[in-house]
């Protein structure tokens, strides 16, 4: 079994997830949420495989492998209040 592999990337500046890199030449396209991304996917992979004359056939998997960085703020310890044990 062949399998579709799709790395996607969160471009904070351009708030939108695009695919970074994937086995399908050709592929390029971005959505502003990875649920819009993903259900992009199959049609353009399927018109791609179809030009470039690829060797996929009958029901391929497509696994989405998602890139995104968030932060947190944590305060400095002195902050935090430790609970109280109670027996």
């Amino acid at each position: 079994m062949r399998l579709i592999v799709v790395t996607a990337k969160y471009d904070d500046d351009a708030n939108v997830w695009y695919v970074e890199e994937s086995n399908v030449p050709g592929l390029r396209t971005d959505a502003p949420t990875i649920e819009a991304l993903r259900a992009k996917l199959p049609g353009l992979i399927e018109d791609l495989v179809e030009l470039n004359q690829l060797d996929f056939h009958g029901e391929v998997p497509i696994e989405v492998i998602a890139h995104a960085r968030t932060t947190v703020t944590i305060a400095a310890g002195e902050d935090l209040q430790k609970p109280s044990a109670s027996i």
